[in-house]
């Protein structure tokens, strides 16, 4: 049996913040036809894809999956289950955001199958929530994760973004300790990046926003790594640190170049060396699925050189190169041709190799962009 995973984009949003490329609408026109043509889409793959696979994780990304009525994620993942394979033990994931969920509708969502939370907090201090434009405010963020454990959330994670604007490593130093304070076990820390069509994007070309430099930056995430780990956490992938058995399990299986379906506009898709794409536009995916069973935008074949370079910059970034799995892919040679290069990494500490894995140290992920492009 493949293990394979399962993800469903959820569009609707109650704001835009300026930072945010993800396909998301602040609308609550669709909501039901977007919910049919779910259903009806997740039947149509299952007809291609569901023999010979065991789909250990749903994920419901987005948009704000939250925002959505309980009874309204039940139905998809009944269809899930019905036409899919799914572990008995699936992890179930909803991404949320402070302010759109009280203890009662979370407890809801519990009952319903969701067995592992990431909220969105972004920061716990109200003038970078403010600049970021979340809805919600410090007190807000804290009562939700609180709220989650008593409901029952045993798998609890949260976001937050680093080296904003005017961003001390102070001020971010204490972020994560608000964090580790909170019953959390698992968090997600990303550096703030410009996207291109954002509102962020447009405010530093119009010179209202000066970003940070590298060099703070790199310090931030450097300190990071360090507090992390003094927390009793450890790096399982370049922006994620876990307590030990709380690793997303779907995100693992991106990171190990596992096959995964998706669902909803904008996803994407990757199957048998397959990759397509849904349409972004709600109502033209709607349209999509009610003419043809799909809202398929385009499509690639993977050739074997996007293969290597993409299995190799995975696996790296994330817990480290399996080099039995590497060897039976791609032989032997890649890596005795590269054995040199990565001798003097070794000496440098930015990796380690055993016999069983290539992985980077601490001081390896700080520089993981540069190491990729020398070796792929």
């Amino acid at each position: 049996m493949k293990e394979s995973a399962l993800y469903v984009h959820i569009p609707f949003c109650d704001h835009k913040c300026i930072y945010c490329d993800f396909y998301s609408i602040i609308t609550s026109d669709n909501i039901r036809p977007f919910l049919d043509s779910i259903k009806k889409e997740i039947k149509y793959y299952s007809g291609l894809y569901s023999d010979d696979r065991k789909f250990t994780s749903i994920f419901f990304g987005g948009g704000t999956p939250s925002l959505m009525e309980p009874a309204y994620l039940k139905e998809i993942i009944n269809s899930l289950k019905e036409n899919y394979d799914v572990s008995d033990n699936a992890e179930i994931t909803m991404e949320t955001n402070p302010g759109t969920v009280n203890k009662e509708k979370l407890k809801s969502f519990q009952e319903i199958g969701i067995n592992r939370i990431s909220i969105g907090i972004q920061s716990f201090h109200e003038d970078e929530l403010k600049f970021l434009t979340r809805i919600h405010d410090k007190k807000t963020a804290i009562e939700t994760v609180r709220d989650a454990k008593d409901v029952g959330f045993n798998n609890i994670s949260i976001d937050l973004i680093f080296n904003l604007p005017g961003q001390t490593k102070e001020k971010w130093r204490s972020n994560l300790q608000t964090a580790i304070d909170l019953p959390i076990n698992h968090l997600s820390a990303y550096s703030l990046i410009l996207e291109r069509g954002t509102i962020l994007n447009k405010m530093v070309l119009d010179k209202k926003v000066v970003m940070e430099d590298e060099d703070h930056d790199a310090d931030l995430y450097e300190m990071t790594m360090d507090f992390m780990e003094d927390a009793g956490y450890y790096q399982y992938e370049v922006s994620n640190f876990t307590k030990p058995g709380f690793e997303c399990r779907h995100n693992n299986a991106y990171w190990r170049y596992r096959d995964y379906l998706s669902f909803g506009t904008s996803a994407h898709s990757f199957v048998t060396g397959k990759r397509w794409w849904n349409y972004s536009s709600l109502k033209k995916y709607i349209y999509e699925i009610e003419k043809n069973d799909s809202a398929v935008a385009g499509s690639e074949v993977v050739n074997e050189e996007q293969k290597f370079d993409e299995y190799v910059m995975l696996a790296l970034r994330s817990s480290g190169l399996n080099l039995k799995e590497f060897k039976n892919m791609f032989g032997e040679n890649w890596i005795n041709e590269k054995y040199g290069y990565f001798k003097e990494l070794m000496n440098k500490n930015l990796i380690t190799i055993d016999e069983e894995k290539l992985r980077f140290t601490k001081n390896g992920y700080a520089l993981c962009d540069e190491i990729l492009k020398e070796i792929l």
